[in-house]
């Protein structure tokens, strides 16, 4: 058993640290050239002088061979899954940018309401804020908490997200809620399916901790804890990878996601007065145009009475980095569109998959490689 675990992991860690005496040579034709000054070779007619066995010999030096030894299949560890075909190309999507005050029962009722009305627009998907159950302010995170887990009454905002889901049978990401788990809170945003289940849950991974002197100091992590997994999952509209908010300003999370074959990234957020002027278009933009996928935002819409005030401008970008649509700060819902097939239309134009240099750099996905190394492990040992 322990040679089998040590030969296992030995084999992925050739895939983290290849062996650069493995590298494939190019073979060139051995021939014999015709001896020649330095004089007589130009830029111009070097190849032409030289014998078609040399040149043929040459040809293997080629493109196609150039993206061979770059290895772009081992920029990303494991390797990247191919993209899922998936179950709709076209299809409207909602984001429903909403004010959020100190009732909570106002909050549940006010967000079902738009819900139900970007579905009656055409929305197959919806997408709300981050917090948008709560006021976003430390005082009130564990009042307005919830155990999503016991569901029913112990969860008023998910029990509405169900059933909303299931009779309008549309996908929701339920933006962000409070959620208490033992004697801990985090910040999670629950997907549900068109048939009213739990698809999956979120916690927030980066929490927001900033320090600008004279703009805005907040801790996020004095109140909640962090996340521990990345979130994938597949629904009636796609594969979609889930972030929230300062989630976004790590690239790592969303290329995971690209190489898990997400076809779009979903960040329900709360970007404030300071850094949303500066870097929230900018880092949607980038994470859609780095991945070649489609970024949906949703944001709370603006309100100066709180003392965390939210910059608003919620928006769908497109997998070439364009703004397809968005919105100012007040309360809105947008209704856009998402065509899957520019995606391999844009990976076509700027084939990144093929360029990357898996021979420079490298980026671990630590959950896929440990299961797949979990699972090496069982058959060796069923062996």
């Amino acid at each position: 058993m322990k040679s089998a675990v040590s030969s296992s992991l030995l084999n992925f860690k050739n895939l983290l640290i290849p062996n650069p005496r493995r590298r494939r040579l190019t073979s060139l034709t051995s021939v014999f050239l015709p001896k020649l000054s330095l004089n007589s070779i130009t830029n111009h007619t070097a190849l032409n002088l030289l014998p078609s066995s040399a040149t043929s010999g040459l040809r293997f030096i080629s493109s196609s061979s150039m993206e061979s030894s770059f290895k772009p299949e081992q920029a990303r560890v494991p390797s990247a899954l191919p993209l899922p075909a998936p179950p709709l190309t076209k299809f409207n999507m909602g984001l429903c940018q909403l004010s959020v005050t100190t009732d909570k029962k106002r909050n549940i009722s006010h967000a079902k309401d738009a819900i139900e009305e970007a579905a009656s627009k055409g929305a197959k998907l919806v997408l709300l804020s981050e917090m948008w159950n709560t006021p976003y302010t430390k005082g009130s995170f564990r009042v307005f908490a919830e155990d999503v887990d016991a569901g029913g009454d112990a969860s008023p905002s998910t029990a509405m997200l169900s059933e909303v889901s299931k009779r309008l049978k549309i996908t929701i990401i339920g933006g962000s809620i409070p959620e208490k788990s033992g004697s801990r809170l985090y910040n999670t945003c629950c997907v549900f399916g068109s048939d009213g289940e739990l698809k999956a849950k979120h916690r927030k991974i980066h929490l927001f901790d900033i320090d600008i002197p004279g703009k805005i100091t907040y801790m996020e992590s004095r109140t909640f804890t962090p996340g521990e997994t990345p979130t994938v999952v597949d629904t009636d509209v796609g594969r979609i990878g889930i972030g929230i908010c300062y989630d976004i300003r790590f690239q790592e999370l969303a290329m995971m996601y690209a190489a898990r074959g997400a076809h779009l990234l979903c960040y329900p957020g709360a970007f404030n007065m300071t850094t949303g002027p500066l870097h929230w278009e900018l880092l949607q933009r980038a994470r859609a145009t780095d991945n070649q996928l489609y970024v949906a935002t949703c944001s709370s819409a603006r309100d100066y009475g709180y003392c965390y005030v939210a910059w608003g401008h919620s928006s769908l970008v497109g997998p070439f980095g364009e703004i397809i649509a968005t919105t100012e700060h007040e309360e809105a819902i947008i209704i856009a569109e998402i065509d899957y097939s520019f995606l391999e239309q844009r990976r076509s134009n700027l084939p990144l998959n093929k360029q990357r240099r898996g021979d420079l750099y490298q980026l671990v996905d630590i959950q896929r490689l440990n299961k797949q190394m979990n699972a090496a492990e069982v058959v060796h040992v069923e062996m």
